[in-house]
């Protein structure tokens, strides 16, 4: 099926968080949060409102696979043991696949693991902030 789920397991999924009170959890989770924003804005409350909308729903489209999930955790140690660095790129390559490409590999290598580097930094300051 080319990793794309059918329907039908997309079913089965929602049932899952059906029986398990996902939903519950959800939104008591999200109105402890916004009722401990009191003090701050409607606009602040609006972005609070708007990360947890975005998490779960990655969380439910199941878009956070399992390698962007342990890049992110490299990416979240880094970031928590050495701050913003500038060598981050040089720190996530992995040095033995990395000497095996040739050239332009080198630089299509370089280039998706700065990007990756920067959606899960984006991600990491956002956690950061709301949670």
């Amino acid at each position: 099926m080319n990793g794309q789920k059918s329907l039908k397991s997309y079913a089965k999924d929602a049932k899952k968080r059906l029986k398990s009170n996902f939903w519950q959890d959800y939104k008591q989770n999200l109105n402890e949060k916004l009722s401990s924003t009191q003090n701050v804005s409607d606009r602040e409350k609006s972005r609070v409102y708007d990360y947890f909308q975005s998490k779960i729903a990655s969380s439910v489209k199941g878009l956070a696979d399992k390698n962007s999930e342990e890049f992110y955790l490299k990416v979240k140690s880094l970031l928590d043991t050495y701050g913003d660095v500038s060598d981050a790129i040089g720190r996530l390559t992995d040095k033995e696949y990395f000497s095996s490409l040739n050239y332009e590999q080198k630089q299509r290598y370089t280039l998706d693991l700065s990007q990756k580097y920067l959606k899960a930094k984006e991600r990491y300051y956002k956690e950061k902030q709301f949670e």
